[in-house]
């Protein structure tokens, strides 16, 4: 029986493991992707005490943080939680785990286009992840779709390989953070489409373009050489939505200011959340709120 069980292994599920080893709770943080999406960024620059490194540092940082406590960090996927009496039970495909309370750290995947063309070119120039796959357009034309700030350093990364950079954006002007934006400002590889959405991918064996729902340049079709979409995603709260936890219309989990959610023993934290700020930084914080709270579940309660 352990005393809390985190499931998700990304920077917030590493966080908690972090501090509940030191709150001495028997800890188990269950994952299938140790490292979790951040692994896959080129760069942070916005966690406290590190001016610069990869996301897959932050991640190894982290890990090496959470082993110095004797907590169990294991590479495993979730398949179902659920309530028994004063306790949880966790399946994944491998063992069943017991534990007095469970904390959700299960994050989101990238949200899709839902176009025509996009599944029929995934992988074929159709892609989620500069940092995976940028390299394999080298003085290509690439465009990213999408406003945000990570939008915005997907665009800067693909600089390094493509010939040609598009954003494209459906609003009227694209918002990354003031010092990512002066960088795309001022980068002449970079050419922003905004007030525009794409309608459909087109190509034969790999795309050859996109259609747009507006003219640019005197034309509807842009071509182009690869697609990476980043708009945005959606949080994966399957496991808690079956375990009765509540959830906004956006599919978050609901918590307070504590991480606590509906269902007494459940926590929650990180992408999978309903607040509005989503950043490593703010969801390590929210998983430490709801490593305490777990504690002081545990220590309040006889389960």
């Amino acid at each position: 029986m352990y005393d809390l069980i985190i499931v998700g292994g990304g920077v917030v599920g590493l966080g908690a493991a972090m501090y509940a080893g030191r709150l001495n709770l028997k800890t188990a943080m269950i994952g299938d992707n140790i490292g979790g999406t951040i692994a896959l960024t080129d760069v942070v620059e916005n966690y406290p005490g590190f001016e610069r490194l990869t996301g897959l540092e932050l991640a190894e940082k982290l890990r090496k943080h959470a082993k110095n406590y004797d907590v169990e960090l294991v590479e495993d996927k979730v398949t179902k939680i659920e309530k028994k009496d004063n306790f949880f039970v966790v399946d994944t495909e491998e063992k069943i785990y017991e534990a007095k309370s469970v904390l959700v750290a299960t994050g989101s995947r990238h949200r899709e286009l839902g176009v025509p063309g996009e599944k029929e070119f995934e992988g074929k120039g159709v892609h989620s992840c500069a940092l995976c796959d940028g390299y394999a357009y080298k003085e290509k034309t690439i465009a990213v779709v999408g406003g945000s700030d990570s939008a915005g350093k997907e665009a800067l990364l693909l600089t390094q390989w493509g010939r040609k950079v598009y954003i494209i954006y459906r609003g009227d002007q694209i918002h990354p953070e003031p010092v990512n934006m002066k960088r795309i400002e001022t980068n002449k590889k970079i050419e922003i489409i905004n007030k525009a959405n794409v309608k459909e991918i087109r190509g034969n064996k790999v795309i050859k373009g996109v259609v747009l729902d507006r003219p640019y340049n005197g034309s509807n079709e842009l071509p182009l050489d690869a697609v990476f979409v980043e708009i945005g995603a959606t949080p994966m709260s399957q496991l808690a939505e079956k375990l009765g936890v509540k959830l906004n219309d956006k599919k978050e989990i609901i918590i307070d200011r504590e991480s606590k959610t509906n269902v007494p023993g459940v926590f929650a934290a990180g992408d999978v959340v309903d607040t509005k700020f989503k950043q490593a930084i703010t969801g390590v914080g929210e998983a430490v709120s709801a490593v305490y709270s777990a504690y002081k579940y545990v220590n309040e309660n006889e389960l």
